[in-house]
């Protein structure tokens, strides 16, 4: 795998997040800064997206860089047939780094071994989102003045949410406990309860959306059930109701709670909640921004100052 690329959170060690937060600590106060100058970046989004792909090219646009690329598959070349490996041996003579959006899991990681261009994930099918995690652990960091020792529930698509997955791996090294709430259609996978095991996590699995859970977090992370990842339409409307947060259902919070999502949402958060100073999933998504900036310029190897 080409070193530069980032196709998983787990390419970023404790220290590595560290470093990060503060690179986006140094954006956020000054966004605009000619780092990309003469630079080209290439968004390939083969899987439909708004808040991922605006706060790249908002992070590229502050930084003085190019955008090239495109957002619907349907209007290139893999539409007659091109392999994903062409078409990334042939972007890679136009551009200085490639984000890449795609709906089959490892293919960021395929990308990255075709092509000496850096590689970004930005979402391989329900496998990893490491940028979105970068902005989500910024996010916690910000609202909770640290990393260690955080109880974050973790409600809704656990089995195919890939912001979830990566969220894991990614707090794994500030000794969280894990919350995970989730029908049995939706629950979290094996493969993250063994990794949890391994690193001495704790963690704890619920069908109910409970107070007693909801007053135990200081982080709750929402997220939406995927339609695009059901091949039974009947089970997708069995389960995509199943947890909506209320206001009301907040009163016994901690003070310190924060609501986060990805999103979109769709009826997972009541807009009653919005309202609420423990919503953050606005200003989480603001944080794409500087969260991204700082992944850019780290993978093309530009000190921040």
């Amino acid at each position: 795998m080409n070193k530069k690329s980032l196709v998983s959170i787990a390419d970023y060690s404790k220290e590595d997040i560290l470093r990060l937060i503060g690179i986006a600590e140094k954006f956020e106060k000054n966004p605009n800064r000619r780092l990309l100058e003469g630079k080209v970046c290439a968004t390939l989004f083969f899987e439909p997206s708004t808040r991922t792909r605006l706060s790249f090219e908002t992070a590229v646009n502050r930084l003085g860089g190019r955008i090239i690329g495109f957002s619907d598959a349907s209007t290139t070349s893999s539409s007659k047939g091109e392999t994903l490996k062409d078409t990334i041996m042939m972007v890679s003579n136009y551009a200085d780094l490639i984000i890449m959006r795609h709906y089959l899991e490892g293919a960021a990681c395929y990308a990255s071994e075709v092509t000496n261009v850096p590689i970004i994930n930005a979402g391989d099918g329900a496998n990893q989102h490491p940028s979105q995690t970068m902005l989500d652990i910024y996010s916690i960091f910000k609202t909770q003045g640290r990393l260690e020792n955080l109880e974050i529930t973790m409600v809704g698509d656990l089995k195919y949410g890939r912001t979830v997955h990566s969220l894991i791996t990614g707090m794994s090294h500030f000794n969280p406990v894990f919350h995970f709430v989730a029908p049995e259609e939706l629950k979290i996978p094996d493969l993250y309860k063994n990794f949890c095991d391994k690193k001495g996590i704790k963690y704890y699995e619920y069908t109910d959306f409970s107070d007693e859970v909801i007053n135990r977090s200081d982080i709750i992370y929402m997220t939406r059930v995927q339609r695009e990842r059901f091949t039974d339409l009947m089970e997708y409307e069995k389960v995509k109701n199943v947890y909506i947060l209320r206001n009301n259902m907040l009163s016994g919070s901690k003070d310190n709670l924060r609501i986060l999502h990805p999103l979109p949402r769709v009826n997972e958060i009541a807009y009653d909640v919005d309202c609420n100073p423990k919503a953050y999933y606005i200003e989480q998504a603001r944080n794409g921004v500087f969260a991204r900036q700082a992944i850019i310029c780290d993978v093309l190897g530009i000190e921040v100052k």
